[in-house]
């Protein structure tokens, strides 16, 4: 995107996180072919773990595991580097725009057998250079299922904004299918009223006004998949249709009777995916997956700004296309040792073009109008080994070369080629402790939205687009120990370090005719650590029968070196702290279960030539109740954002380049969002 603005909520029912509750683990004693059975580092949960809390989808269960947080994975190009962390019959979903969340939000909670926790790696397991990871062993079963939801959310400022839900999956003799419809409608929570204030450089008052600002989305996805035996293997075969429209206004009356600034943001997106998996074993000890798949994107936005001096206007429209083909060969050599071959082909396409005037006077913008072409192509080894009865080594090597040419404003012709090893080891110090470190290289993925020129018009700031760019390539270490006690309780504590090459930052691009415009750019190498922490903590042995409390939090420190200034500072965007935390509450005598989920605000800071702003977050609480009056109802009521958090952003804006301009102005706005309430009832069918 090339706003922060489309990240809205879509109003349908949507579960939060819910911890697991205090029930006793089992070692798996009897997993699926890939997984040797009793091994370290596999704990098999079945239904009755969960049987507590009454769960309606598999995506309830994931989210009880203990000690396991959701990965969706990464919205890169290609396949093999947007790996969540769950498998679904030790297979990755062929899918990469419908998320694991939907994917699991879609299967009933009757048809799950049960969830494999992987810690550490397995045999026969690609663990996609997760450290723990979930594999839901699904039930086969001929009954026809289904959900139905309904969903309405009170806005604080009189919206009434509704969601729905439809899904089914059944089988008609050897063919599967599943089928899903998701729409509604979703606030814009970084939106809302609140004071503006710009002073000078000297802390004088310009501007004294009041914000009144409203963002809403309105989305919907259609989702389809059908599976049957074919060629002596597993054929599937997916598809999904999503439509998206985002509007923005903004009112900005400046006090004392100063002039009205006005600001309009449509943004519309329509996004295709078809996907096929198939699967075929070529011996008792060998596998092959192939996979296809096609996605396609178009989005149009369409900005405008007037005060009484000045009318802005920004549009643009960009299509892109990614085409995938990918085949694996697994070879299990013995129950210890297991191994994957592997090849991914994929042609990437963008053609961006955007237009800006004001005052009705065209001006250009660097890259305002690119083609893109991206093929790339890579090849892979891996193997994941049960060295001893407590120790799993698992190590990969992957080579990708690419050929990336730009048209239009800036023609160029690149090549890039990359060795991307990884190994990672787990050791099992007794049956509830575990030892993992892992040493990777990973080089990140160009994003095509920094190729095109973007806008915030609404803040004034308008970006370049940059198409020579090299994707950011880092050494990554990182060690962990995972402590699991009572019956459900799991502490890890996470320490990584990554030295980056090739630092994707904000840099100057300078004109012909001397006009300076902040652009995407690779500003050198730099430095990032990481600790995390993640709790789950049951509260039975502490007098409070059926709750639990589970929390993870994340900090980062960062260094690079400013391309204006030449001092070290944070890379851009980074957040020194993330965190969050889940109390729930099962009361199986009242059917019922509730809680409190609290989001942790946080901070970002982007470091322009001639600006540098900051964005904070503050806390999001929610507070729920659920009731299950029958095991296929479900009433969930909440109250979003019961603290009525805001979002505040600052600018610093100097006259020139940082290094040698002096500061213009500092401009303040703190954008309060009030309170919501939400009731959604859903129907489970053919449970």
């Amino acid at each position: 995107m090339n706003t922060p603005r489309h990240l809205v909520a879509l109003a349908v029912a949507c579960p939060l996180v819910i911890p697991a509750t205090a029930l006793a683990q089992t070692e798996a004693p009897d997993l699926p072919a890939a997984v040797a059975p009793g091994q370290q580092g596999v704990t098999a949960y079945r239904p009755d773990f969960f049987a507590q809390a009454r769960p309606t989808t598999a995506l309830d269960m994931i989210e009880r595991l203990p000690g396991f947080v959701l990965d969706g994975g990464d919205n890169v190009r290609g396949f093999e580097g947007a790996a969540g962390n769950v498998l679904i019959n030790g297979r990755r979903p062929a899918s990469k725009s419908d998320s694991l969340q939907e994917i699991l939000r879609r299967i009933p909670a009757s048809q799950v057998e049960r969830i494999d926790l992987i810690r550490g790696g397995a045999p026969g397991i690609d663990m996609q250079g997760k450290a723990v990871m979930a594999n839901l062993i699904r039930a086969e079963t001929s009954a026809v299922q289904g959900l139905i939801a309904l969903a309405d959310r009170q806005v604080y400022d009189g919206r009434n904004l509704l969601g729905l839900r439809v899904e089914g999956s059944g089988r008609m003799g050897d063919l599967a299918w599943e089928a899903g419809l998701v729409g509604g409608q979703g606030p814009d929570d970084g939106a809302g009223q609140g004071p503006r204030v710009r002073v000078d450089g000297q802390g004088l008052p310009l501007i004294l006004s009041d914000v009144d600002s409203q963002g809403q989305a309105t989305n919907g996805a259609l989702t389809g998949a059908v599976e049957r035996p074919i060629l002596g293997g597993q054929l599937r075969v997916n598809g999904r249709l999503f439509v998206d429209h985002f509007e923005y206004d903004e009112r900005n009356l400046q006090r004392g009777g100063g002039p009205l600034q006005i600001s309009h943001e449509e943004f519309d997106l329509t996004e295709t995916e078809l996907g096929a998996s198939l699967t075929r074993p070529l011996g008792p000890r060998t596998s092959l997956e192939l996979i296809g798949l096609r996605q396609t994107a178009e989005q149009v936005i369409d900005s405008t700004f007037n005060d009484s001096v000045e009318q802005a206007h920004f549009a643009l429209e960009s299509d892109t296309v990614e085409t995938i083909g990918r085949g694996v060969l697994r070879w299990r050599q013995t129950e210890t040792l297991s191994w994957e071959l592997g090849a991914e082909a994929a042609l990437n396409t963008l053609d961006g073009r955007t237009r800006f005037a004001r005052n009705g006077v065209p001006i250009a913008l660097p890259a305002a109008n690119v083609q893109v072409e991206e093929r790339r192509a890579e090849v892979f080894l891996k193997t994941a080994w049960r060295a001893t009865p407590r120790l799993t080594v698992d190590g990969a090597l992957r080579y990708e070369a690419s050929d990336i040419t730009a048209e239009g404003d800036l023609a160029l012709e690149k090549s890039l080629a990359f060795a991307k090893p990884r190994i990672s080891l787990a050791w099992a110090q007794d049956p509830r402790t575990q030892l993992r470190f892992s040493l990777e290289r990973s080089v990140g993925q160009l994003d095509f939205d920094d190729f095109v020129a973007s806008s915030a018009l609404n803040t004034g700031v308008l970006t370049a687009g940059n198409p020579d760019l090299n994707p950011a390539q880092e050494w990554v270490a990182e060690a962990a120990i995972e402590r699991r006690f009572w019956t459900s309780g799991t502490l890890v504590v996470t320490v990584r370090r990554a030295e980056v090459t090739d630092v994707i930052d904000r840099a100057p691009v300078r004109l012909i005719d001397g006009g300076i415009y902040d652009a995407p750019a690779n500003i050198g190498s730099g430095v990032r650590e990481e600790l995390a922490l993640n709790l789950n903590l049951p509260l039975e042995r502490l007098g409070v029968k059926g709750a639990q409390l589970r929390g993870e939090a994340t900090w980062r420190w960062s260094e690079v070196e400013d391309p204006t200034t030449g001092e070290s500072r944070e890379i851009s965007g980074l957040r020194p702290l993330e965190w969050e935390a889940h109390y729930t509450h099962d009361l199986p005598a009242w059917k019922s279960v509730w809680g409190v989920d609290v989001f942790g605000g946080w901070r970002e800071t982007y470091y322009r030539y001639d600006e540098i702003s900051t964005r904070k977050l503050k806390t999001f609480v929610v507070p729920f109740v659920e009731w299950k009056p029958q095991p296929t109802w479900v009433i969930r009521f909440e109250i979003p954002n019961v603290t009525e958090r805001g979002v505040r952003r600052t600018r610093t804006v100097y006259a020139g380049p940082r290094d040698v301009a002096p500061i213009a102005y500092v401009e303040d706005r703190d954008i309060q969002f009030g309170r919501m309430y939400r009731l959604r009832i859903s129907k489970t069918l053919g449970a």
